[in-house]
This record gives C-alpha cells, structure tokens and sequence, in this order.
C-alpha cells in the first residue's frame, strides 16, 4: 500500500498549500490512504467542521489531533458526528470523538489509523503505551487491518522513539507531530515498522513554529506578552513522510516529503513519474 501521512496544518497558509497539492498527489501518486494532522488548521488552534470538510474533500482519508483538540468549541460537537476526525485516544474517559478510525481503501483494504498524546513536558493524559497496546489487540495488522498507521503527538524525542520502538512489528508507521520542525531519521524499524520523530508542519517556515515571529520574540526577551499569537501567512510547506508497504502491512519504502515554501524540496523518488 502506498501511505501519505501530512504534518500539523498550521493556519491558512497550511491550508492553502495543503489543499492546491493534494488532490494531485494524491492522483499523481496513486496514494491509497491519506492522513493529515488538523489540530492547528484554525489560525494556528484547533479546527473547525469547515476546515475539517476542506481537508477531507481535498483527498485525505482521516484527520487526527492533538493537545489543541478543542481549542474550537464547536470540534466538542462536530467530532461526534465525523467519524474521520479522531483526537489523541489517551484523552480521559468521557472525552468527546474517538481515538481511532479504520479506513477503507477504494479497492476495500482497511487501514487502522491511531491518535495518541506523549506525555514528557506536556499535559498529563492516560498512559500512550497501555492505549497502544489495546487498541493494536482488538485490531492487529495483517489480521484485521491491512495497515496501521499512528501519529503519536508528542514534545519529547525519547519518547517517541521508545513508543516507536514499543510498536515495531506492529504497525506500518509511527510519525511523531507536535514540535513542527521536520527530522532526518526516517526508517524502518527491525520489525517492519517505518518510523520518523517528526514530520513537520505545513506551514511557513519563516516564523516560529508557524506564528508570526514578533510575539513570540517578544515573550522570549521580556518576557511579558504583547498580544495573541497569530499563524504566519507567507508561502507555506507541505510537510510530511512516505510510506509502501508490502502484503503484510509492514513498511518496505520510506522517504521524507516537502513542497513549496522555503525548505528545501523532498519527494519520493521512488513514487516520482
């Protein structure tokens, strides 16, 4: 199977990077399941059942949060009734929405899609590894999956390469969102299972961490806050990681993706007419 996963959409240049390149690679690419991290679509927090529409309608198969879920009232509502749009599942009992989706490929191949929320220099939150654990049981790839993807959504490195490394054999593939700035260390595991620390955002890269760059300079040299954090609106990167798997759902191809913007330029050669 041929797997896209798109890092954080950090306000409208995110979007309107996302939704212009999408749908052609996803054509382009003969993509078979699309996922895409919406938890700062909306001016940089949260997102709202548009923007989740947008996202969905321009090709991508489920949409997964973070630890700003429901900074948008209205997703305390609307994630109810979309199935597609999954936050972290180590959210406390009771959250509203799901922690996960199975998705149905065109050609009816079923792809486990898993939220999750580190917890080292974040909020705490359910244990990652013991939600983990239960959700790959009840659906185990090759058995009742075709394919497992995972966005664990976390501050740490460690972290992420320990549940990384929890998860071997088990999953296609666990990219770490979050810290918006895009890692090397794309691979694939002993086990099968493609792994990165951090796809990156989509966004503009001439900021901080997607916002405009006087507010947050401003709180770091005195430390005193001038007004609200607004997302950056110049030309944005489309963030994100590559992934084939064979028959078993294990990860056989990995390669990092980056499209217009300021970064430097990465598709997968092996995908590239």
């Amino acid at each position: 199977m041929r797997l896209l996963f798109i890092g954080d959409i950090v306000g409208r240049a995110g979007r309107t990077v996302l939704l212009s390149t999408l749908p052609d690679l996803r054509r382009r690419w003969a993509l078979d399941c699309v996922v895409v991290n919406g938890e700062n679509a909306a001016g940089g927090f949260g997102i709202t059942e548009a923007i989740c529409t947008e996202i969905l309608e321009a090709g991508a198969d489920c949409v997964t949060l973070g630890n700003h879920s429901f900074d948008q009232r209205e997703a305390l509502v609307f994630i109810t009734r979309q199935p597609r749009l999954i936050r972290p599942m180590n959210y406390p009992k009771g959250t509203p929405g799901a922690g996960t989706a199975l998705v149905e490929t065109p050609d009816g191949r079923r792809v486990l899609v898993a939220n999750l929320l580190g917890r080292t220099f974040m909020d705490a939150m359910d244990d990652p590894f013991v939600a983990i654990d239960e959700a790959l049981e009840a659906c185990p790839l090759g058995q009742v999956c075709d394919a497992v993807i995972v966005d664990f959504h976390a501050e740490a490195t460690s972290e992420k390469q320990a549940f990384g490394h929890f998860v071997d054999g088990r999953a296609s593939l666990v990219v770490g969102t979050h810290t918006h700035v895009p890692t090397a260390d794309h691979q694939i595991f002993s086990g099968g299972t493609a792994y990165v620390s951090d796809a990156g955002m989509t966004g503009d890269y001439d900021s901080v961490i997607g916002m405009d760059k006087e507010e947050p300079i401003r709180r770091m040299t005195r430390k005193v806050p001038g007004s609200r954090f607004e997302a950056a609106t110049g030309p944005a990167t489309l963030c994100g990681i590559a992934v084939e798997t064979d028959a078993t759902g294990h990860a056989i191809k990995i390669a990092p993706v980056r499209i217009g913007g300021r970064l430097s330029q990465a598709r997968p050669e092996f995908w590239e007419i």
